[in-house]
């Protein structure tokens, strides 16, 4: 649901100065996530709740780690709120403009930081702990935001939130917008397929890491339990165990290519839709090669934080299965409400004779 949602509009963001010319064209598209932008980045602090009560010392080592990230993304995103509320105050084309950059900014920045980090992590994290628990650095942030791998995984990041952002516009646009739209996702579902592709030829020659020893009842403690190696396509074992993960990565492909085809189609309603099949394969993708491992450690392989020794209380993980149980399906109703509610086209007459739009 975070790359669904968060990524439509992020998508959206992205494309604010090139699918729009003008102010009017620009509000239009604006006005067309406004409605929902605010709960969908609520997905996105669920899953940030969700790590934390599934996984409290994956959620502790990870933001001290990319700690640096965290805090550009955090910045970065709250460019977007100050941004919807700021446009319109000022009649001036200077500070509009700036405001729509900083769409562009709060729209591209999260989506390829998102890929960067999933691509940092396959690589591996440099850290370690000492004796009594304590975190250990062992690399600048600059090590792990810039390097080949991880920017590939960014760019594709951003190249299927373009193409679901276009999906969204082509749904509750008209017009220009719509073609605009059209010719951004029919162009960004190739891309997307063609990175994901090399990122896949990346990770066959990549140095992997490999469970060698482990008990799954193992504690929650990760100086002890377990014996990790560090194998050229290690992350390719479980594929080759498990011949039917392959259907992940198939999944992606097709429906990176298939949401390509629709919105050349103009089949916008079933290309968004699409957009579950390509989030799922994607991260099917990289957790069917990374299970059991959460955050590797390439300085220390042994202290990898996994899914068995990084896992919180079994008292807390009951309570969250209980509470998810309840409150996701009350959530997605009520998103799916708003949706059906708020339904229909958005034309730029509707924008400009409406004093309150954005």
């Amino acid at each position: 649901m975070v790359g669904l949602m968060v990524g439509m509009d992020m998508g959206v963001g992205t494309m604010l100065n090139f699918v729009g010319r003008d102010n009017d064209e620009r509000r239009t598209l604006l006005a067309m996530i406004a409605p929902h932008w605010e709960g969908n980045q609520t997905w996105f602090i669920l899953a940030g709740g969700g790590i934390f009560a599934a996984f409290p010392t994956l959620y502790g080592t990870s933001f001290s780690a990319l700690y640096i990230v965290m805090i550009l993304l955090l910045f970065i995103m709250i460019l977007r709120p100050v941004a919807f509320e700021y446009r319109g105050l000022v009649e001036s084309n200077i500070a509009r403009t700036c405001w729509d950059w900083a769409f562009f900014i709060s729209g591209f920045g999260p989506m390829m930081i998102f890929g960067m980090a999933i691509g940092n992590i396959l690589e591996g994290i440099g850290f370690h702990f000492l004796w009594d628990g304590q975190y250990i650095q062992d690399e600048s942030f600059l090590a792990y935001l810039l390097n080949p791998f991880a920017i590939l995984c960014g760019l594709m990041s951003v190249a299927l939130s373009i193409q679901q952002g276009a999906a969204i516009i082509m749904v509750d646009g008209v017009g220009v917008l719509y073609k605009r739209a059209q010719a951004w996702g029919v162009i960004a579902g190739p891309i997307a397929a063609v990175l994901f592709i090399v990122g896949g030829f990346y990770v066959f020659k990549m140095t992997g890491f490999n469970m060698v020893d482990a008990d799954p009842a193992m504690a929650s403690y990760p100086l002890i339990g377990q014996h990790v190696e560090m194998v050229r396509g290690a992350w390719l074992n479980n594929y080759n165990a498990h011949p039917i993960l392959w259907i992940f990565p198939a999944l992606a492909l097709f429906a990176i290519l298939a949401q390509s085809v629709l919105i050349k189609l103009e089949k916008a309603d079933i290309a968004w839709w699409s957009g579950v099949g390509v989030w799922a394969g994607v991260i099917g993708t990289v957790g069917s090669a990374m299970f059991p491992f959460l955050m590797p450690s390439y300085k220390n392989p042994d202290q990898s934080l996994t899914l068995w020794n990084a896992v919180g209380s079994e008292y807390g993980l009951t309570c969250m299965v209980c509470l998810a149980g309840v409150f996701i399906p009350v959530i997605l109703s009520y998103t799916a409400w708003c949706y059906w509610t708020m339904r229909g086209k958005v034309t730029i007459n509707d924008v400009i004779n409406n004093d309150h739009g954005y």
